[in-house]
């Protein structure tokens, strides 16, 4: 029984370390924790591209804050 190697890669949507088998490099693959798609890439290649997952909680916070925000009646003073 032949056994899969893997190597591991960040998701740029959640940040969040997966182990994504070879037979899947230049390929489109799913977060198993988020479901954001991206490319399954080597990251020890030059064509790696860089983390985004930190500005992409960053952003994402801003909507919620902005989400709760527009639903609770402000407060009188």
């Amino acid at each position: 029984m032949s056994r899969s190697t893997y190597f591991v890669q960040e998701c740029p949507t959640c940040g969040r370390s997966l182990q994504v088998r070879v037979e899947y490099l230049g390929r489109q693959v799913v977060c198993q924790h988020c479901r954001g798609n991206f490319e399954a890439c080597d990251p020890a290649s030059a064509a790696y591209p860089p983390s985004k997952s930190g500005l992409n909680l960053l952003r994402r916070a801003d909507e919620l804050l902005d989400s709760i925000g527009q639903q609770r009646p402000r407060p009188v003073a």
